[in-house]
């Protein structure tokens, strides 16, 4: 149904044309430069370049010409040392003037600079719609039809607002796809989780999650029938929800606590009844529901003595004996479950980082991180920096191999995902609230939409199967992405909000380098909370919510410990 919408608009031509025409794309290309592999047609290149941009070039430049020209005009005009008390004054000021329009001008440079190989034309795309439906119509490769369809550039390019699934009355932390993308789990800060048939736009079941503080991760487990509901939240619980098929929920049992605010949990793809949690206390727990004790403590991530309170983990699709973290600190740790040894290099069995902030002086944290389809790119998104690819498979140490960049990572914890297929494409949402897209090889940015009206977006949910994306951020609803626009994106302010992001992370780089100022926001938040009376428990929630704990005896039994109830700040 995605397809047929603009198909008019797309130019046709045989198979052998365009073969020659990507061919002759090819020779054209330049060396060290790695070619797209979709299109939605058949025709030219797509630019980054904004609308109107190559008409102004001419006349910025004829600007600056003007402007020189009155700089060398002032300096000819000076007058020598038998000037007036008020000419030199005048002169001062002139000379004033100039070195703001340098530095001004060299701020431009240096931002052009950055933006560099961003803002270069994209390669012709090789993925046609016309000549692809022709293909499945005579039955040549059809079984590589949706997953093309899926990863084209053309499609992502198309991608719009859809609508808007409303009914939580706080800021929406987390997005989950059942595995058949029929279902969609979303969890708030009003403690509830809603399970939507996103297609029909309407709420299947809401229940109350029975956690204290923020709900910030709501799961299906794998091969369950969409009847078992993994949950993290700020007050460091992991509960476990279980559905009927008559769209209520059963009950839902605590089954591990951390003693910080848990952000993420990770599921093994074939697993009905195990996944991985991770908390800001710095433990990872592997959680077996077939358990009488479900929760056991994997290991405690440290740097050095120093404990690494957590934000993130994701489990190797691939090989799920191994999983990644990453948190208060610039590196990306992999470990494998088998060969944990906490004496031995504090357990883990190679990390990453970036080379540029090995040493670095700045608090750098990592918010989230994903794997690939294929387990073989590890993605990290880096608080108020760039996002990273690096090689799971490259040895310890190892350098990154592509950076994304453009958007801002500054006011929450904000995730990253990859979409497509095959993981052809990198998204993550920003402070600015618009939502970005990169092909992932050349690291170009390929769409730009307006997300969030609250200024951050936050979450991003591709379709497991469908050429579609549901987002969420500071505003109390889900938005669902579709390929149905009528032409392609022209990343239209691009290129501004991009400089604008820089700036305002430059800015502030320089304006909040003092650690103690999170340290304060952290003592006042606390205190704002204490001196609320506790908010009255719901109700309506499922009939048989308990606290009744199946943690370890490694779990902590403290519920009020955790940080504030405000998630629309970082932690």
């Amino acid at each position: 149904f995605l397809l047929t919408a603009n198909l008019s608009s797309v130019p046709e031509g045989s198979e052998d044309g365009q073969d020659r025409a990507l061919a002759n794309s090819e020779q054209k290309q330049g060396p060290g430069e790695e070619e797209d592999t979709d299109s939605m047609d058949g025709s030219g290149l797509y630019s980054l370049t904004e609308e109107g941009e190559g008409e102004s070039e001419g006349g910025e430049q004829r600007e600056r010409g003007k402007d020189e020209s009155k700089r060398s005009a002032r300096k000819r005009n000076r007058p020598s040392g038998g000037a007036t008390r008020h000419s030199s004054s005048s002169d001062d000021d002139d000379e004033d003037e100039d070195e703001e329009e340098d530095a001004e001008e060299e701020d431009e440079q240096a931002m052009e600079a950055w933006l560099g190989a961003d803002l270069r034309d994209l390669s012709r795309p090789s993925w046609c719609a016309i000549p692809s439906l022709r293909a499945r119509e005579i039955g040549r490769d059809s079984h590589q039809f949706v997953r093309r369809v899926c990863g084209a550039r053309g499609l992502v390019q198309r991608l719009e607002l859809q609508g808007r699934l409303e009914r939580h009355t706080g800021c929406v932390n987390t997005l989950h796809f059942n595995p058949s993308g029929t279902r969609l789990a979303s969890g708030s800060d009003d403690l509830r989780v809603v399970i939507w048939d996103w297609a029909r736009r309407r709420a299947e079941l809401e229940f109350d999650s029975g956690h204290k503080s923020n709900v910030f991760q709501a799961k299906f487990l794998p091969h369950s029938g969409d009847s078992t509901l993994a949950m993290c939240a700020r007050d460091g619980q992991i509960r476990v929800a279980e559905l009927s098929a008559t769209q209520r929920c059963k009950n839902t049992k605590r089954v591990a606590q951390h003693k910080g605010a848990a952000h993420k949990l990770a599921l093994e793809p074939d697993s009905p009844c195990s996944f991985l949690s991770a908390g800001e206390d710095a433990v990872v727990f592997r959680i077996d529901l077939r358990l009488d004790r479900p929760a056991n403590k994997l290991v405690v991530v440290k740097e050095g003595e120093k404990k690494v309170g957590l934000y993130t983990i994701f489990v190797n699709p691939a090989n799920t004996h191994h999983f990644a973290v990453g948190g208060r600190d610039q590196y990306v740790r992999i470990y494998d479950q088998r060969k944990i040894n906490e004496h031995d290099n504090n357990g883990v069995l190679k990390k990453f980082c970036p080379s540029h902030l090995v040493s670095s002086e700045s608090k750098t944290n990592i918010t989230c991180l994903v794997y690939s389809h294929d387990g073989t790119d590890l993605l990290a998104s880096y608080n108020d920096e760039d996002i990273y690819l690096f090689d799971s498979s490259h040895s310890d140490g190892a350098d990154y191999r592509r950076r994304y960049k453009g958007h801002r990572n500054n006011a929450t914890v904000k995730g990253v995902n990859f979409y497509g297929p095959c993981s052809e494409f990198v998204v993550s949402g920003s402070d600015c609230g618009h939502v970005y897209l990169w092909d992932k090889n050349s690291a170009r940015v390929v769409q730009f939409m307006e997300g969030d009206r609250g200024g951050v977006v936050n979450c991003l949910e591709p379709h497991p199967h469908l050429p579609g994306l549901a987002t969420s951020g500071l505003d109390h609803d889900v938005k669902l992405w579709a390929p149905t626009a009528e032409n392609p994106t022209t990343l239209k302010g691009l290129k501004e909000v991009m400089k604008k992001n820089k700036r305002e992370r430059d800015e502030d780089s320089v304006r909040h380098g003092d650690q103690y100022d999170t340290q304060l926001l952290w003592f006042l938040m606390r205190h704002m909370r204490n001196r609320r009376p506790q908010r009255a428990r719901r109700g309506e929630g499922g009939e048989g919510d308990t606290d009744e704990s199946w943690s370890s005896p490694d779990s902590s039994d403290e519920e009020e410990g955790g940080p504030d109830h405000v998630q629309c700040m970082s932690s």
